[in-house]
C-alpha cells in the first residue's frame, strides 16, 4: 500500500501528557475492522469528525457544508480542548465513533505514541500531493491542514515594530511590569521557549538556557497567560505593552482598530501546526480519507482561510489580505520566511518534565 510519507514512530509510550490523561492509560480497545470501499466505489454515509471547540459555526461553513453538498456524506461534530478529545479516544478506542480528529502536532503526536492513529494513504487522499513539504512531515501519520506562527503581539502606541522582533525587549528595564508571556502549557509557549533557546542557547531545545533567560526577564512580567482571552485583553486595556503570541490572535485584534499590531521575530522562528488525523478502527476510512482530501483542496483551503482565519497549506489557496497583511510572507510561505518546525519527538519526550521546570524555574518567581 502506498503512503503518504515513511513513518517514523515516536518512542515514548507510556509517557503521560497530562495529569487526568495519564489515568487512563492502557484502556484503549483492540482496534476493530474498518470499511474499505470496491473498485469506483464512492464514499457515503456519516462521518464524526472531531474538532476544536472555538470558531466552529464558521468551520461548519467553509468546510462542512460544502463537503456534504459535494459528496453526500453526513459531517458530525464533536467538540471539546486537545486533551479531553485526545483522552476521550484513548479510553474507548474504537468504540469512540471518531472518523477524523482535528488535533495540534503536539496532541497527534502523543496520540501516535499510544497508537491510537492510523496512516493517512496518499492514494486515497489525492490532494497530499498537492500541498506544502512541511505539512507532511514524516513525524506524523497525518497531513497538517493549517498553521499556527508564533511572533509578537504588541501595541504600536509603546513599541516599534523591530523592537518587537527583538527577543532581547522582552528584559528591557523599559518595559518594566509591561510585558505578558505564555505559560509552556499553551501553543505559543513552548514555540516561545524554543525560539528563546535557539536565539540565546545552543539549539531549540536548550531549555537550560532559555528557562534562566526567561526568568531574568521576570521584573518585567506582569502575567504569564494560558488563553488568548487573557493577552487580548491585557493588549486592549494597556495593561501590557507585548507579549509573544501566534498570528491568529492578532486578526481581531487589529481589525478592531486599537493601535495593536503583530510581527514576526527576527530569528528564533517557529511554528505548529494543526494535524487532520484518523483513529485505528475509524467506523467509515473511505468517508474520512474523503473528508480530509477536501479540507485540504484549493476551495476549502481558500474558504477556511476567509472565513475561519486558518493559514493554508495548500500553495494554491488564496490568502485574504487581512492575513497577509499581518503575517506577510509567512502566511503564504513560511518556511521562505524563515519559520520552521520542531521536532515532535524530541517535545513529545521532555514536555512533562519541561512544563514542570518551567514552573519552578520561571512562572512561580
Amino acid at each position: 500500500m502506498s503512503h503518504a510519507f515513511p513513518r517514523r514512530r515516536t518512542a515514548v509510550l507510556g509517557l503521560a501528557f497530562v495529569a487526568t490523561a495519564a489515568l487512563l492509560a492502557g484502556c484503549s480497545a483492540t482496534p476493530a475492522p474498518t470499511a474499505t470501499l470496491e473498485p469506483g466505489e464512492a464514499a457515503s454515509g456519516t462521518i464524526v469528525v472531531s474538532t476544536f471547540p472555538f470558531g466552529v459555526e464558521e468551520f461548519q461553513q467553509a468546510i462542512v457544508d460544502p463537503f456534504e453538498e459535494a459528496t453526500g456524506i453526513t459531517v458530525e461534530l464533536d467538540t471539546g480542548s486537545n486533551a479531553d478529545r485526545l483522552s476521550k479516544l484513548e479510553l474507548n478506542g474504537d468504540a469512540s465513533g471518531i472518523d477524523v480528529m482535528l488535533i495540534s502536532d503536539y496532541y497527534a503526536a502523543l496520540g501516535q505514541s499510544k497508537d491510537l492513529f492510523a496512516e493517512v494513504d496518499e492514494a486515497e487522499v489525492p490532494n497530499l500531493a498537492e500541498i506544502s513539504d512541511f505539512a507532511k512531515e514524516a513525524q506524523y501519520d497525518g497531513p497538517a491542514y493549517s498553521y499556527q506562527l508564533n511572533g509578537t503581539l504588541y501595541r504600536t502606541d509603546q513599541m516599534t515594530a523591530e523592537q518587537a522582533a527583538d527577543w532581547e525587549t522582552f528584559g528591557d528595564p523599559e518595559y518594566a511590569g509591561k510585558i505578558a508571556m505564555p505559560d509552556i502549557s499553551v501553543t505559543a509557549g513552548q514555540l516561545t521557549v524554543s525560539g528563546i533557546a535557539d536565539v540565546f542557547g545552543s539549539d531549540p531545545y536548550d531549555v537550560d538556557e532559555a528557562f534562566s533567560t526567561m526568568a531574568s526577564w521576570n521584573d518585567n512580567v506582569l502575567q504569564y497567560y494560558t488563553s488568548s482571552t487573557e493577552v487580548s485583553s491585557l493588549l486592549s486595556q494597556g495593561e501590557i505593552a507585548a507579549a509573544p503570541a501566534l498570528s491568529g490572535f492578532a486578526t481581531s485584534l487589529v481589525a478592531s482598530g486599537a493601535p495593536i499590531a503583530w510581527t514576526a521575530p527576527a530569528e528564533g522562528k517557529f511554528m505548529a501546526t494543526n494535524r487532520a488525523m484518523i483513529p485505528v478502527g475509524a467506523p467509515n476510512t473511505p468517508a474520512a480519507n474523503a473528508f480530509i482530501d477536501y479540507l485540504l483542496s484549493v476551495e476549502a483551503q481558500t474558504s477556511s482561510a476567509a472565513i475561519v482565519g486558518d493559514l493554508p497549506v495548500n500553495p494554491g489557496a488564496t490568502v485574504p489580505d487581512e492575513l497577509t497583511e499581518i503575517a506577510g510572507e509567512a502566511a503564504t510561505d513560511p518556511i521562505g520566511d524563515g519559520y520552521s518546525t520542531l521536532d515532535i519527538d524530541t517535545i513529545v519526550k521532555n514536555r512533562t518534565a519541561w512544563v514542570d521546570r518551567f514552573a519552578r524555574e520561571v512562572s512561580s518567581l
